[in-house]
């Protein structure tokens, strides 16, 4: 896989750049448009929040990875993704006189305005990584090429530097899919899940990792049903229940019943022991008690059939 991150100056026309290098290398380009569209098309048209835009975007760019190599034009790209070897992040800048050069030309004015105009953009862009990221501040050294625009051939030289920094590139398998699934364990821990959600009745839920499951199993696409099972355990004399135990979720596609944990040793050994119990009664019945990294295994083991 190959994700090239590539931002720059306003007004120093780095898209101009970006979408040049693109064509070069034979990437698919990602403007702020085209993300924009897809995380609709995700999420439906409630907007996002600030803070969780990152993850949003980042579980739709690392599903197209698998498919496509990136280059990813959008400001402040080079803090989408965490330190990997498959990302090479590049700036593109250029010379003030030079922006305000370009500020005249496009928008046709005189240089005092210019000048306004240009201290305006960049103040937007602050605000816009301040939304997004919590900072505004530019670091320049988490860039691996940096490339100056006034350069006539500026989109050839960052093609070329980026085709040498990646070699051959391959497209993102199975580091894709846990990227995939650790943003979409952040937007499932605040309430975010596909526009299909809107469409599937929602449960009473009892505790908060249980909605969080579900909305990774909506993530998914993986039918859930909530408690939809009491087994009783114990009886008196009378053939009355006295002791029971309703599993959390109940998965049809893979007819097995999950039990929640949390890492508290005293919970988990209650439940061990009833889950225990359940078996020894009803030895037909496949229950398991799930950690968060069971569920990743539960959809690593079943690759892009669950991941897509």
């Amino acid at each position: 896989m190959a994700l090239l991150t590539i931002s720059g100056d306003a007004a120093s026309r780095w898209e101009e750049v970006a979408r040049g290098a693109a064509r070069t290398l034979e990437f698919e380009l990602v403007t702020e448009a085209r993300l924009s569209q897809w995380m609709t098309e995700e999420f439906g048209e409630a907007a996002i929040p600030a803070r969780m835009w990152r993850a949003a975007a980042v579980t739709v760019l690392a599903r197209l990875s698998k498919e496509h190599h990136l280059a990813i034009a959008v400001e402040a790209s080079e803090m989408l993704f965490p330190a990997m070897g498959q990302v090479l992040r590049a700036r593109v800048t250029a010379p003030v006189a030079q922006r305000v050069g370009n500020l005249m030309l496009d928008e046709r004015l005189e240089k005092p305005q210019a000048v306004e105009g240009l201290r305006d953009l960049d103040a937007e862009v602050k605000r816009l990584r301040k939304a997004r990221y919590g900072r505004t501040a530019l670091d320049p050294g988490i860039f691996d090429i940096t490339v100056n625009a006034a350069h006539a051939q500026a989109a050839e030289m960052l093609a070329a530097a980026v085709a040498r920094g990646f070699g051959a590139p391959e497209l993102l398998g199975a580091a894709a899919d846990e990227l995939q699934f650790r943003t979409r364990l952040e937007l499932a821990q605040h309430g975010i899940a596909p526009a299909e959600r809107a469409q599937v009745k929602r449960a009473k839920f009892g505790h908060p990792s249980e909605e969080v499951f579900a909305n990774l199993l909506d993530f998914y696409r993986i039918e859930w049903q909530h408690e939809p099972r009491t087994f009783p355990l114990q009886w008196d004399k009378h053939g009355q229940p006295t002791k029971a135990f309703t599993p959390d979720f109940y998965l049809p596609e893979f007819d097995l019943y999950i039990e929640l944990t949390t890492m508290k040793q005293s919970l988990v050994s209650h439940k061990n022991r009833k889950v225990a119990m359940l078996r020894a009664i009803y030895p037909h019945i496949n229950i398991q008690v799930f950690y968060q990294k069971d569920f990743q295994d539960l959809i690593f083991r079943h690759g892009s059939r669950l991941a897509g």
